[in-house]
């Protein structure tokens, strides 16, 4: 007897439907799958085999066959499990399904036990099944609270192979997931550094603040101990409140890789990825086969923080150019090309010499000028064009230091950078965009008009200082940024002047 059953697979981000025949007929005891499965798949014959055994059921002493169609579409993973089970069950008469299965989806994988186990990618398959036009998806319990954020589908946790079966009998059936109101979703509780609790600094602060307003990257560099990963940690405290499209842009590509399980699907924040200097490019970047994100779009939304920046490899440091400049990933394989969203704010921190003391007033830096060079140079001028703020973090005096005088808290800064956001969101609101580090040439023509005293000084800047064509449409995009945070329509002088003063480069 022949049966069908209906499930999709994962490339990257994007899903393919995949249609599961199964029939099972006379002959010798076999249990073939074919469909381009990789080994995960291979193995999902024990799996199988076990399960229904173990569940009550009999597995068909006959020739069992698994077709996975298309069959030139490569499948990955175990997520296959329970529609293959499911097949050989209605193809052998032990299951039933009077309501039919063709607006119904299936994926996860199975326990010896018969048990659904967590599945990777979960909220992707959700999407695209709702798109494809299905009315019910089957997925482990575990992954019920992820799949119900999407909306007109119906979704039910399943807990075990024997409780799908009652279910598609309609012996005993299951629950509907509720669906789970994404405006409770976000947790606006940091566990960064407070920034009140950082003494001093008060530059870097605004930097950060303005940073964080606009979604734009900032190099941090000083001598040790100045303070640049606190400083980088308390960024994490002041970034805006998510919108309903970045929370589930996050919560999908942290799903694809793996990252949602064990964790409460009620507590999403935006990311702070803190990558060590012997990250490779690939880590970065994303590859594997299948492709899975790497940090980069693992930041999406967030925050890709790079301690130590100089001690990155220079060819690791490359990779980053494209995704900067465009918001994307492209990773082509033999297999085929996928694309991940990299949306990200770079923060930056390095000390300016090998040493470290280059530019600290107090203490000698051991250093020749060659070497100065060749560390500073290990950052290309093309990256340093890609990043909006060039900060100098100094050493922080004693009396500083053990002061008793506390600044301007997180919340309160955050209160600022909120409403900022909140006025590029309606400036942008036919754009398609969400911030103003987003901006395209003709949306800063259109957005970032000065008047003629900051054109002035703007042109004088350009000469002197000597900027790129990229750097002088950043610095518009910065000020555009500070006049938001001021509540002006307007950009004015003052802006122009501050955005300047943040793309001069720390002394050589």
């Amino acid at each position: 007897m022949l049966s069908r059953v209906h499930s999709l697979t994962l490339f990257g981000l994007e899903a393919h439907s995949v249609e599961i025949e199964v029939d099972v007929h006379r002959g010798l005891p076999a249990f073939t799958i074919v469909g381009l499965g990789d080994a995960a798949i291979q193995e999902a014959r024990e799996r199988v085999r076990t399960a229904i055994k173990n569940t009550g059921f009999e597995f068909p002493r006959q020739k069992v066959v698994v077709n996975l169609a298309p069959a030139g579409l490569k499948k990955h993973g175990a997520r296959f499990d329970v529609p293959i089970a499911l097949g050989i069950l209605i193809s052998t008469g032990q299951v039933t399904e009077p309501r039919g299965l063709d607006d119904a989806l299936f994926i996860g994988e199975l326990g010896f036990t018969g048990e659904l186990r967590s599945t990777d990618g979960v909220l992707s398959t959700t999407m695209a099944a709702k798109e494809m036009g299905y009315k019910r998806v089957f997925v482990p319990m575990e992954n019920a609270a992820e799949a119900s954020m999407v909306e007109d589908i119906m979704v039910y946790g399943v807990e075990s192979l024997q409780d799908l079966c009652a279910h598609i009998s309609g012996d005993k059936l299951l629950d509907e997931t509720e669906p789970l109101p994404l405006e409770t979703l976000q947790n606006t509780d940091s566990m960064g550094v407070d920034m009140q609790d950082i003494k001093g600094q008060e530059h870097a602060k605004r930097a950060l603040e303005i940073a964080a307003a606009g979604g734009h990257n900032i190099l941090m560099n000083g001598p040790p101990g100045s303070g640049k990963t606190m400083l980088a940690r308390a960024l994490a405290t002041i970034l805006p409140t998510l919108s309903t499209g970045e929370l589930l842009d996050i919560i999908k590509i942290h799903s694809v890789a793996g990252l949602t399980k064990d964790k409460n699907p009620q507590e999403v924040t935006r990311p702070f990825r803190a990558v060590h200097h012997t990250a490779s490019g690939v880590a970065i970047v994303g590859g594997g086969n299948p492709p899975k994100p790497g940090e980069i779009s693992l930041s999406h939304r967030g925050v890709l923080f790079l301690d130590e920046f100089a001690e990155f490899p220079q060819k690791t440091l490359e990779v980053l150019r494209q995704p900067l400049e465009d918001g994307v990933v492209t990773v082509s394989r033999a297999s085929g090309t996928c694309t991940f969203p990299a949306r990200i704010m770079l923060v930056a921190a390095m000390n300016p010499c090998p040493c470290g003391f280059f530019t600290d007033p107090e203490k000698d830096c051991t250093c020749s000028a060659y070497q100065i060079t060749r560390y500073q140079s290990r950052i290309s001028g093309p990256i340093l064009d890609r990043i909006d703020l060039h900060l100098e973090v100094p050493r922080i005096s004693y009396e500083k230091l053990r002061g008793e005088e506390k600044s301007e808290s997180s919340s309160s800064i955050r209160e600022r950078v909120n409403r900022a956001r909140k006025r590029q969101g309606e400036r942008f609101i036919k754009d398609g965009i969400s911030n103003n580090a987003e901006m395209n040439t003709p949306m800063i023509k259109k957005y970032c008009v000065v008047d003629s005293g900051a054109e002035a000084l703007l042109q004088q800047a350009v000469k002197q200082m000597g900027f790129s064509g990229r750097a002088y449409f950043r610095i518009l995009k910065l000020a555009r940024t500070i006049a938001d945070l001021a509540n002006s329509d307007k950009i004015l002088i003052n802006h122009v002047a501050e955005a300047v003063s943040y793309r001069e480069k720390p002394a050589t």
